[in-house]
């Protein structure tokens, strides 16, 4: 995922078909440890395809294989037919003291 964010981040900010090089430029300065053999499989596999072409057929496929919507579970009911109202009660956090450690060089 983070060699088609550092590929994406290129062609947004204006290039039109990213090279292994500045793929791999961009990884380097996110503090990422790029591997060239999956950089080049990237660029090699996306190379003449426009990225939002790429996005609009992998969103096809991600909601073909995905259902549009959960199922929904509807108003329970009893057997009766009548509404049942479930009524959460409200956590209560306590505080926590927490003793931070000089941390800001305060000594009382």
């Amino acid at each position: 995922m983070k060699y088609i964010a550092a590929y994406a981040l290129l062609v947004l900010g204006g290039k039109a078909e990213p090279t292994v090089q500045q793929v791999e430029q961009v990884l380097k300065e996110a503090g990422v440890k790029a591997d060239v053999d999956h950089v080049t499989k990237l660029v090699n596999a996306v190379k003449g395809k426009k990225l939002h072409e790429l996005i609009a057929e992998g969103t096809k496929k991600m909601s073909a294989s995905a259902p549009a919507a959960a199922p929904s579970g509807g108003d329970k009911a009893d057997k009766g037919g009548k509404k049942v109202v479930e009524k959460e009660e409200p956590k209560v956090e306590e505080a926590a003291d927490v003793d931070m450690g000089n941390m800001f060089g305060d000594e009382y």
